[in-house]
């Protein structure tokens, strides 16, 4: 079994399809992250484990996936529609395979499925990780697969939206072997909290902005005990 970790904020629209498209033996873990459309309802009609995470922010869903989670292997995408999970498989090969340790689906977009100010923002994000890493990657996706066990070893701490960037960045830290293959990225269903919007995607940059600063200010040790998250700023 794989464990596929699906955030979710209103997303009742998207859910059928994109549980639909799961392959046979990957299960579905919704975090409802807050939702008042019922999304938690129609991913349970739709046979999903549910996992309700109270406290608002995308790193705080998918840390909550993350604790529910109990396969070897798990991924994440986003649940809107925009990724196909009958793609997965090719990632989680790569894992269980071909011995990477994280990999990642680099985005190609259908025309108008992911606005120029999102791809700009991402295009910087990728950048700076090669610069300070070394690893050169086209595309910081939430399409991605690593094994639970030395994921949870890296003791991430974003609770917002800078949990991405921290993940690759801990990773590389830990010198785990990252590569992203192509996925499609369709124009998603529904209304974007983040990347369709210039606000939203301004304070996704500030949240992996901070993860950068603070990566480059300590040597955070891979393994060292946990701390409490810090309170989500208004």
């Amino acid at each position: 079994m794989i464990d596929v970790i699906l955030p979710v904020l209103d997303e009742a629209e998207a859910l059928p399809w994109v549980l639909a498209r799961l392959p046979a033996g990957y299960r579905g873990i919704v975090v409802d992250n807050g939702s008042t459309d019922g999304s938690a309802e129609v991913a349970r009609a739709q046979g999903a484990t549910v996992v309700v995470e109270n406290r608002r922010g995308f790193g705080a869903a998918c840390f909550a996936g993350l604790s529910a989670a109990t396969a070897d292997e798990v991924c994440f995408m986003d649940c809107d529609g925009s990724l196909d999970p009958a793609e997965l498989p090719l990632l989680v090969t790569m894992v269980t395979a071909g011995g990477i340790d994280l990999a990642l689906g680099a985005r190609q977009p259908d025309r108008g499925a992911w606005p120029a100010h999102a791809r700009v923002a991402n295009r910087y994000l990728a950048w700076e990780v090669g610069r300070r890493t070394g690893i050169r990657l086209s595309d910081l996706g939430p399409m991605r697969v690593a094994r639970r066990l030395p994921l949870l070893d890296l003791h991430l701490q974003d609770r917002r939206s800078g949990w991405p960037l921290e993940m690759v960045l801990r990773a590389a830290g830990a010198g785990w072997r990252i590569e992203e293959r192509p996925v499609r990225y369709r124009t998603r269903t529904g209304r974007s909290k983040v990347t369709g919007t210039v606000g939203g995607t301004v304070r996704a940059v500030r949240d992996m902005r901070a993860q950068l600063v603070a990566e480059t200010r300590t040597a955070r040790v891979v393994g060292s005990p946990d701390r409490p998250p810090e309170e989500e700023q208004p």
